[in-house]
């Protein structure tokens, strides 16, 4: 295996500084103190060699960013042109009709990845919701809190842009965020530190009135939370972790808390089928046994394999770029049914249609209004695979559709390579007194009981989606042997993997969230110019997102938390020190 670059080391020692990529190599400093060549890599108080590589020598990058390239990456040959071709399509706008990223439309949520991850990292606090804010992570979580099912009327994701004519399925002006502060915590803790330190809690209300959705019908008796994206960096590492290893996390930790019965069965002692993909979905081997992958990505868990995970799935319903396993829109049959009968958008379509070169060409039909109405009802509702034989007959952007993806098997193919390829940010300062201290006391509380600090991945005999398949086959090529691959790492992402409940005020939708990750987390506001934390990016700062875990004496942190709370300062800015080095 080959280590991080000797070059990196002796740059450190010199200045005390890590660079950025993504800023012009613009120095970034990590701390008071900088290690040494006889300390890096090396063990040191109580870390060991180890944990200067959060993502082990496959998958940790000499360099402070987000978005490097892993060595599993650099050290295939041909890999890391198709890694940067990949990464291209994540940083840059979608559009209409221009090549390469084509496809935008007809109705979406951000133009393009980037404005989700600033800096790949996690999304930003936002006081208003516009979808091309730069940084706005957030996506809606419009839900029914009877039974905390998604409102059908717009797709989980909803969207807030729209191409012209049409109108967008919520109209973004009208949602309205606001931020209170929290009085009192219902735990009964103090928000005074007992040596005088105050601290200050804030959470979002988010309220949508019935008048933004441009759906018939209208959604009624919903509410609105807010989740935002996290750091995708590391991601491929995480889809390395075996399915049986976690399932025995959680079954370890079964005896201790409550588990979401959704995916796991407490009095089998196992993961309910609910917890995988459909055993007809895996079709590249045998490893995942008489089930498909496990679900691990998401807040709530609701995607297995990164090939199908939240990136990979983004790319296409975030954007409504179409491929080849994603041979549809992502729409409702509300929005299309609203359109066919808004007289505003079927005049437009009548006045600016007809010809074959205009993107709404498609829609024109007969060009009348009652065919001008059928046809936008019927395009726009082609939202499942039960429509696809429909939406192959129909031109598309202003060309003949006839099966050719938007997004290619090949282009997919090296987005992919990038997203597994991202690598997590070598450890900082882990030879500082202060950094051992709050590792001493991050265990002692308890933290690192849902916090879990390494693993080690398996074989990664990884599943393999149909689209990066079929480029596989056209190439000749086996696909698993396409991406990058991590087997056999230690990695230290201090997550368990496991979905646990914090009860916070306005909590994320169902109350069950996966523990984040936290590596390279405390790069966080040299990176992207916030260090906002939690699902909704309530935490201002780490101290804040610790003590968000003991709002509730029911949140299953709150005895960490209460130790954490009668810690002398000096002891809980070891603790956020720590935090801010792995």
């Amino acid at each position: 295996m080959n280590k991080l670059s000797k070059p990196f080391i002796m740059s450190l020692l010199a200045v005390g500084l890590l660079t950025s990529c993504l800023d012009d190599d613009t120095p970034i400093g990590l701390g008071d103190l900088t290690p040494d060549e006889e300390v890096f890599g090396k063990a040191t108080g109580n870390f060991t060699a180890d944990e200067w590589f959060p993502g082990g020598q496959l998958g940790t990058t000499d360099k402070a960013s987000y978005s490097a390239p892993a060595p599993a990456v650099t050290n295939v040959a041909g890999m890391e042109e198709d890694f940067t071709t990949g990464e291209d399509f994540f940083e840059h706008l979608y559009t209409f009709e221009q090549e390469p990223r084509k496809g935008l439309g007809p109705a979406w949520v951000r133009n393009s990845c980037i404005a989700c991850h600033p800096s790949y990292g996690h999304g930003k606090r936002q006081t208003e919701y516009r979808a091309n804010q730069i940084g706005n992570g957030y996506l809606l979580v419009i839900y029914h809190p009877d039974n905390n099912a998604y409102i059908s009327e717009v797709t989980g994701m909803p969207q807030t842009q729209a191409m012209s004519p049409f109108k967008a399925p919520i109209d973004e002006t009208q949602i309205n965020i606001e931020w209170k502060n929290v009085t009192a915590m219902e735990s009964g803790l103090p928000m005074q530190f007992e040596d005088g330190e105050r601290y200050e809690l804030i959470y979002p209300e988010v309220t949508i009135p019935q008048s933004a959705f441009n759906t018939n019908p209208k959604p009624t008796n919903y509410e609105v939370r807010l989740e935002s994206t996290i750091g995708i960096y590391g991601t491929g590492l995480l889809d390395a972790l075996t399915d049986e290893d976690i399932e025995a996390q959680w079954l370890a930790e079964s005896k201790y808390v409550e588990l979401n019965p959704a995916m796991w069965d407490k009095e089998a002692g196992r993961f309910k089928p609910s917890a995988y993909y459909a055993a007809g979905y895996n079709d590249t081997g045998k490893h995942h046994g008489d089930h498909g992958p496990l679900k691990r990505f998401t807040y709530a868990m609701t995607r297995g394999t990164l090939q199908d995970g939240a990136g990979a799935n983004a790319i296409w319903n975030i954007t409504n770029v179409t491929r080849s396993d994603r041979h549809w829109l992502y729409s409702t049959p509300a929005w299309a049914k609203a359109q066919s009968e808004d007289a505003e958008v079927i005049d437009y379509i009548k006045q600016h249609g007809a010809s074959p070169w205009s993107i709404l060409h498609p829609y024109y039909a007969d060009g009348t209004e009652e065919g001008i109405a059928a046809r936008v009802n019927e395009i726009l509702s082609c939202s499942s695979i039960a429509k696809k034989e429909t939406f192959d007959n129909y031109l598309f952007n202003g060309a003949p559709y006839n099966g050719k993806e938007e997004m290619t098997d090949k282009q997919y193919y090296q987005f992919m390579v990038w997203h597994r390829g991202l690598a997590v940010p070598a450890a900082r300062n882990l030879d500082d007194a202060l950094v051992q201290r709050g590792k001493e006391l991050f265990t002692q509380m308890g933290c690192a009981q849902c916090h879990r600090p390494s693993w080690k991945t398996g074989n990664d005999r990884m599943w393999v989606d149909a689209a990066t398949k079929a480029y596989a086959q056209s190439v000749g090529k086996d696909a698993s042997q396409m991406l990058p691959r991590f087997p056999n790492q230690t990695i230290w992402p201090y997550t368990d993997m496991v979905q646990h409940r914090l009860f916070m005020k306005n909590d994320i939708r169902t109350g069950w969230c996966r523990t984040t990750p936290l590596w390279g987390r405390g790069l966080s506001l040299q990176l992207t110019g916030a260090d906002d934390r939690l699902h909704d990016c309530r935490a201002r700062t780490v101290l804040e997102a610790i003590m968000w875990h003991g709002y509730s004496k029911e949140s299953d942190a709150y005895g960490s938390t209460e130790k954490f709370y009668r810690l002398k300062k000096e002891d809980r800015d070891a603790v956020i020190k720590f935090i801010e080095a792995i």
